[in-house]
């Protein structure tokens, strides 16, 4: 009588510099959007866990925010977000890109960082659709020569090439042990946090690129169609902060055109999250300096 496949469950940890892809594989992986995902660079500041069900086990991959060096409180959050969750891996996937020829700056903090990781670490080269000169093709041998990892898989998280395979490597390295979570949940945040988010993405795909990084989104209320008969719709009240006068007419745009185009963007996406019709409040707040104010940050749960 052949006995049952072990179930396996663990937690795995994805690294890499910021814009490298992280966000994009995971939500690749677990087959739905868990993270949010923009061509702007230290776009997760929040480690977002996912979780992934399958026959053979669950694996919860943690988001991590791009490691670089900290220049204010919200990159100091950020890089402590990162750290803390390498403490909890059964494995960790370092994302380095297809092109790459030579270790950045960011890259050595991450290779500095994994010396004293005692789990498995499986370096993923992604964006192998992109082109790629003959003379790079093999660039990412930089990462190999300065640190032993168990595998290296080639990928592209945007195409799901190889995805396969990545998973049946890390499914062999998880440990045996009932699931982590025993609900079907995709992400293991409140509502709350992932109505900000969508939001917040919306803000980076549609605003130039000095404003992403100065915003913030603070949900200031939300309400369940029962607790909002009025319209029979969920309420997500948002404010959308920014550090100076000049971004706030950037993200409300002429006449109110570009709040307006972010909100129909992310009110469509929150209906598809939740499963109710939205009803969706925005408004743009100035906060000078918020990223280097303890009190700001704890306000809008960067701590």
């Amino acid at each position: 009588m052949n006995e049952a496949p072990t179930f396996r469950s663990g937690y795995v940890v994805v690294v890499g510099r910021p814009n490298v892809g992280k966000s994009t594989l995971i939500n690749a992986l677990v087959g739905a959007k868990a993270a949010i995902v923009s061509n702007k660079p230290q776009t997760t500041r929040n480690s977002i866990r996912a979780v992934l069900n399958d026959p053979r086990g669950q694996m919860v991959f943690i988001d991590t925010p791009g490691l670089h060096r900290p220049l204010h409180g919200l990159g100091r959050f950020m890089e402590r977000q990162a750290a803390s969750s390498l403490e909890m891996a059964d494995a960790v996937c370092f994302l380095v890109e297809a092109r790459d020829r030579r270790i950045g700056k960011a890259d050595e903090i991450i290779l500095d960082i994994l010396k004293s990781v005692t789990v498995p670490v499986v370096l993923v080269v992604n964006k192998i659709d992109e082109p790629c000169p003959p003379d790079l093709s093999d660039g990412w041998n930089c990462y190999a020569e300065r640190k032993k990892f168990i595998h290296t898989v080639m990928v592209s998280a945007l195409e799901g090439r190889n995805l396969d395979l990545l998973l049946d490597i890390l499914f062999s390295i998880m440990p045996p042990g009932p699931p982590i979570f025993e609900d079907d949940r995709l992400v293991d945040c409140t509502e709350r946090f992932l109505a900000a988010e969508v939001i917040r993405e919306q803000v980076f795909r549609q605003t130039e690129q000095e404003v992403p990084h100065s915003v913030a989104v603070l949900v200031e209320e939300f309400k369940s169609p029962e607790e909002y008969p009025e319209r029979r719709s969920l309420l997500v009240r948002a404010t959308i902060f920014v550090e100076r006068s000049g971004q706030k007419a950037i993200l409300i745009g002429k006449g109110g055109a570009r709040l307006k185009s972010i909100g129909e963007v992310a009110r469509k996406e929150l209906e598809e999250v939740f499963g109710y019709n939205v009803y969706l409040d925005l408004w743009v707040k100035v906060r000078p300096g918020w990223r280097n104010s303890e009190k700001e940050l704890r306000r809008m749960g960067y701590t």
